[in-house]
């Protein structure tokens, strides 16, 4: 009796039998961390008839085509509002686990319709609706719409739930997402601590969602600039996901995409290349060919093949992971734009500069036309910028320049290791045009925040302490 069991694999008896046979595994019963996950889930997939909580728990193991065929069966068959309603957005979950973000806002607008047809404009169900909704658009790009939907949920929750409620976290959690692509990182860590306060108290400590916040902070923490930080961070996400999902989760792709962004960050080429490789064995596996998600461990080869100057691998994953996103995501998707700018920079640094300028203006075009991290709009100007340097044409280069450094003036902390990046750039310039006063203040800068935020072998400040001695000799 209550013996706690971990799921192995779902499958259909045959194809005429509506029954699924489950292949469980047996777990020490003395397993008390996994007994109170275990309860928890309960809780989570309880209040709904069997075949309902066979597709919740069929969506939180991963298994996205056995519930999309279960719910597909269900609503064929479902004649009230309220289950219509219900299944609609299952699908739409479905779908955005599946990385299908068009069907899965349409999913959504259906229940939603559906539901403001029957239900008060403050029920707790229009708010699940409105929260998935926006999480679709985030992943879309359309972050202001993102945040629209999230904040409408929000509202409602606060009204309808108790303070330390864990759906609460799961809305800060999702609003934080949308600051932190947007590059608004002080707001976005001030949500995500508030979905972790709401889950330390509430969860056992080996729940997947304390992982997501951990995981969460981390990101932000890497963008911030403090990578050895943030990459403790990912490793309390991590232990977690290992314990609580089945081997070829994706979440657990995602662990090792964030830890392998950190090393990269660090300079630690060869454990960045180890994470995303195994990142991109469990994506290859658990998720379909073109899913949007697919397209980052290519990214993150390009950007690791870069860093160690193998620039034709870094090309050849850079399109791969442009090809990918140009199936999967809108015409005019920031993350178009960031690899757009990526492959601009590795045709720079292979010296085909009309290349070079003709991606970085792609990348600028869609950036200019839609709200998108103005972060990514600085890197495409700085690129732009050490393009225009590189043909020695320094006036252009240093209005690109100061364009993406007044950017990240505003936006970063002012040791952050990518304002070092640009006063390098600046540094090099200054010293082509013979301006080495200005040349010496930049470097400085440059050495100053890279001895204090990158670790000692990193490859960028052996590149700086190189410009520094070129500059010195000069003056």
């Amino acid at each position: 009796m209550h013996t706690v069991f971990r799921i192995g694999d779902v499958r259909k008896i045959d194809k005429k039998s509506p029954l699924y046979e489950v292949g469980l595994k047996l777990t020490a019963d003395d397993d008390q961390q996994l007994r109170r996950l275990t309860d928890r889930i309960r809780q989570e997939t309880s209040g709904n008839t069997g075949w309902y909580r066979l597709g919740q728990l069929l969506l939180k193991i991963g298994q996205f085509d056995k519930a999309e065929e279960l719910y597909t069966a269900l609503l064929e068959q479902a004649s009230y509002d309220s289950d219509n309603a219900y299944l609609y957005h299952q699908l739409g979950c479905l779908k955005d686990n599946q990385g299908q973000y068009k069907e899965a806002a349409s999913y959504y607008e259906t229940s939603l319709k559906i539901k403001r047809k029957t239900l008060p404009q403050d029920h707790p169900s229009l708010a699940a609706t409105y929260n998935n909704i926006g999480l679709a658009y985030n992943y879309l790009g359309e972050y202001p719409k993102a945040l629209e939907f999230y904040e409408k949920a929000h509202k409602i929750k606060e009204k309808a739930l108790p303070p330390n409620h864990p759906d609460l976290a799961i809305s800060y959690n999702n609003i934080g997402a949308v600051y932190n692509n947007m590059g608004d990182y002080s707001k976005a860590l001030e949500f995500h601590e508030k979905a972790l306060k709401i889950r330390e108290k509430t969860l056992p400590p080996n729940h997947p969602d304390l992982a997501t916040s951990y995981a969460w902070i981390g990101a932000v923490t890497n963008d911030m600039g403090n990578y050895s930080k943030a990459l403790e961070f990912y490793e309390k996400a991590h232990k977690i996901k290992e314990k609580a999902l089945p081997p070829n989760h994706p979440d657990l792709a995602q662990s090792y995409n964030n830890s392998g962004a950190a090393y990269n960050d660090m300079g630690d080429y060869s454990k960045a290349l180890e994470s995303h490789k195994k990142s991109l064995e469990i994506r290859r596996t658990s998720l379909p060919p073109n899913h949007p998600k697919l397209a980052y461990p290519y990214k993150w080869f390009g950007k690791i093949y870069r860093g160690m100057k193998d620039y034709p691998r870094a090309l050849e994953n850079f399109e791969k992971c442009l090809s990918i996103r140009q199936k999967a995501l809108p015409k005019n998707h920031p993350d178009k734009a960031t690899t757009y700018s990526d492959i601009g920079d590795v045709h720079r640094l292979m010296g085909d500069y009309e290349k070079a300028l003709l991606f970085h203006r792609k990348a600028l075009k869609i950036q200019e036309n839609v709200q998108c991290n103005l972060l990514d709009c600085a890197t495409t100007h700085i690129n732009l910028g050490e393009t225009y340097r590189e043909m020695k044409d320094y006036a252009t280069a240093l209005t690109y320049f100061q364009k993406g450094l007044e950017i990240r003036q505003k936006k970063l902390p002012k040791n952050h290791p990518d304002l070092a990046v640009v006063y390098h750039n600046m540094a090099k310039l200054y010293l082509s045009t013979r301006q080495y006063s200005m040349a010496m203040k930049n470097i400085q800068q440059t050495i100053e925040i890279a001895q204090e935020k990158l670790p000692s072998t990193h490859p960028h400040l052996l590149d700086y302490k190189e410009t520094f001695e070129k500059i010195r000799k000069k003056m």
